[in-house]
C-alpha cells in the first residue's frame, strides 16, 4: 500500500471519532461537519509530516482541536461563547473519553471472540439493520420472550467480560 493510500485509510477510519470530538467542542452538527472538512484539508496538507510509527488518531485530533478552537474564535460575537481554557478542557476530556472508548471497543472485540459461535451469530444477526427480535424468534422457532431472555444473558455476559478485561488491563 502506498503512503498516500495508507494515509487515506487512516483518515477514513477515524472520521466518526473526529466528528464526535469536534461536535463536543462546537455543539452544532452542521458546524461540526464544516470543521471536520477543514480538519481533513489540513490533515491532507500535513500528511507528509505524519509519523506512521505513531498512532494516527491522537495526531489527527490535535488538528481537529485547533480547527475547532479557530471556529470558536470566529464565533465569539455569538451570545454563548466558551473561553479558551474551557474549550481546552473540553478537548482534553474528549481525548480521554476517546481512549476509554477505544479500551471498551477492544475489550468488546475480545469478549465477542470468547462467546460460542451460536451466541456470536445471534448477536450479529440481532444488530443487523432492520433486524427485530420477533423476526429472529420466528426464524429460530422460539418465542420472542425466550429469545429476548437469551440475548439479555449474552449481553450481561459481555458486559461482565468487558468490565473484567478493562480492570485487568488497568492493573497490568
Amino acid at each position: 500500500m502506498t503512503a498516500s493510500a495508507e494515509f487515506v485509510t487512516q483518515i477514513t477510519r477515524v472520521q466518526r471519532q473526529l466528528h464526535a470530538f469536534i461536535l463536543s467542542m462546537v455543539w452544532n452538527a452542521t458546524e461540526a461537519d464544516d470543521v471536520l472538512q477543514q480538519t481533513n484539508l489540513v490533515l491532507w496538507e500535513k500528511s507528509a509530516e505524519f509519523d506512521a510509527s505513531r498512532p494516527f488518531l491522537p495526531w489527527a485530533m490535535q488538528f481537529a482541536q485547533w480547527q475547532a478552537l479557530a471556529w470558536l474564535k470566529q464565533r465569539q460575537r455569538q451570545r454563548l461563547v466558551f473561553d479558551d481554557d474551557l474549550a481546552k478542557l473540553l478537548a482534553d476530556e474528549a481525548v480521554a473519553d476517546e481512549r476509554a472508548f477505544e479500551a471498551r471497543r477492544n475489550a468488546l472485540a475480545s469478549c465477542l471472540q470468547k462467546l460460542g459461535p451460536e451466541q456470536r451469530e445471534l448477536i450479529a444477526r440481532r444488530y443487523e439493520p432492520e433486524a427485530s427480535v420477533n423476526a429472529l424468534a420466528a426464524a429460530g422457532g422460539v418465542t420472542a420472550k425466550a429469545l429476548s431472555d437469551r440475548l439479555r444473558r449474552i449481553r450481561h455476559a459481555l458486559l461482565e467480560c468487558i468490565q473484567r478485561t478493562i480492570a485487568e488491563e488497568a492493573f497490568s
